[in-house]
């Protein structure tokens, strides 16, 4: 049970984020408001259940606090609706997507021991209103940080948390996950899933080990690309830099990160800003489309499984169980294919006799298509796609020298994380917050582009002939 020291952390967050966006100019402030509280803030476990509103956690008390200081702090006038149709339709759908989802589950799942209860009105209100918090990162991204400028306040305040973060993460690495335990008072996860190779996976402040290896991997390619654009005379320092979180990466022992590290690397190192965008796009479509895929039993997974028991017959039977898990959930969400299941467990494979969960949703895709439906996935992982598609458009379209190399950067970091939704549910406040920073630079180019377009396109304006005396 998290104690009291937890509550009070989160009731001190608002006038933490005053006291940020006071200090910092607009575009620091949007960024360490939302990262900033998911590094320091407890848990999910600890929040506070209201009636008739969403629980309130680190995640949403950061996204509200940012929102409220940027009208009431910054006095703002945020736009909330992205300029393209699509995502507009996209963002409407997310948000009223529940509320399908609530008339189509009017039943209870009967259970001997007690029915899983239908859904009602109210729950659609409640999730309709955690779509609406979830989506706020986005919004503030897209008004302050879509710029190349923005791109490169992300990247900035990566690698300085990154470094921050390293030292507790290297402490727990040492002795174990302890300090959520010691400052909190709980154990955020199950402690067997922490010992890995020998040794342990630090946690700090995060939900799971994962989400703190893919932090390290965020923090070490912003260094990375850093390294690549500074002056000769400062390399060796952003060397150490990339080099020491590196390093913390490695500690962390979480075998999807490294992976996806292996990757980024030499694109951020070598690969023109044209092709890493291109890349990234189509690692954005390799998302959108997988559960088509895997429906159509198009990806690879005997081949995949194996490869894994090549590295480590400890992993293998990991991915296994994942994806055995994956097939059972899908069967179940296709009993209600358009607009899912909803929540209480009701998309989970369930003893009919004692209720007892018997799969274990792990991918964030899966996760949503259980609840949601088609209708929702299509919604939720479209709008989180989108960007890329737009970055890879304006890639085709516009000069490459328009492509910020910070841009860039963040572009693969994000088309990462949401690779990693495929196996994982790492889907943070953070991920929406790059997700709006994406789509505002996109919009930025295009408008570039359409404006040198117009211009080149008027005709000259032609002289008036002068007579020399």
């Amino acid at each position: 049970m998290p104690n009291p020291f937890a509550y009070l952390m989160l009731l001190l967050w608002p006038v933490i984020a005053v006291a940020i966006y006071r200090r910092l100019p607009p575009m620091q402030a949007t960024v360490w408001a939302v990262l900033g509280a998911y590094m320091v803030l407890p848990p999910a476990q600890a929040t506070f259940d209201l009636p008739a509103v969403p629980n309130l956690d680190k995640f949403s008390i950061a996204s509200l606090c940012a929102l409220g200081c940027s009208i009431w702090v910054l006095k703002t006038r945020v736009p909330l609706l992205p300029r393209s149709p699509l995502g507009v339709t996209l963002m409407l759908l997310f948000v009223t997507s529940p509320f399908f989802t609530a008339a189509t589950n009017p039943d209870p799942v009967p259970i001997r021991a007690g029915d899983v209860p239908a859904l009602r009105l109210y729950d659609s209100i409640a999730y309709v209103s955690s779509q609406m918090i979830a989506l706020i990162p986005f919004v503030l991204a897209r008004h302050f940080l879509g710029t190349a400028e923005g791109m490169r306040v992300v990247v900035m305040a990566l690698v300085a948390a990154g470094i921050a973060y390293s030292f507790p993460m290297l402490l727990e690495a040492r002795l174990s996950p302890q300090l959520n335990v010691w400052i909190y008072g709980f154990f955020a996860h199950d402690f067997l899933q922490s010992i890995r190779g020998g040794g342990f996976r630090p946690m700090v402040f995060m939900p799971h080990g994962l989400w703190v290896a893919f932090f390290a991997l965020m923090a070490a390619m912003s260094a990375l690309v850093v390294l690549r654009q500074a002056p000769a005379a400062r390399r060796h320092v952003w060397l150490a830099a990339w080099l020491w979180l590196t390093a913390v990466l490695v500690l962390c022992r979480s075998l999807g990160p490294l992976a996806y590290a292996a990757l980024l690397t030499p694109l951020i190192l070598l690969a023109p800003r044209r092709v890493q965008v291109l890349v990234a796009a189509a690692m954005a479509v390799v998302v959108i489309t997988y559960p088509l895929l895997r429906g159509a039993h198009l990806v690879p997974l005997h081949e995949i499984l194996d490869l894994a028991a090549g590295i480590s017959a400890e992993r293998a039977d990991s991915l296994a169980y994942r994806l055995n898990n994956e097939e059972a959930l899908l069967a179940r969400a296709a009993e209600k294919p358009w607009f899912g299941w909803g929540g209480y467990g009701r998309a989970l494979i369930l003893d009919p006799v004692t209720g007892r969960i018997l799969s274990v949703p792990d991918g964030g895709w899966v996760i949503v298509l259980g609840n949601f439906g088609w209708l929702g996935y299509v919604a939720q992982f479209g709008l989180l796609v989108l960007p890329l598609l737009l970055l890879g458009r304006e890639a085709i379209l516009s000069r490459s020298a328009a492509l910020a190399p910070f841009g860039t950067a963040v572009a693969l970091i994000y088309a990462a994380n949401l690779i990693d939704l495929l196996p994982n549910n790492t889907l943070i406040p953070f991920t929406w917050l790059m997700a709006g920073a994406l789509t505002g630079w996109a919009e930025t180019l295009a408008s570039d582009r359409r404006a040198a377009t117009v211009a080149m396109r008027q005709p000259a304006v032609p002289q008036g002939r002068r007579s020399i005396l």
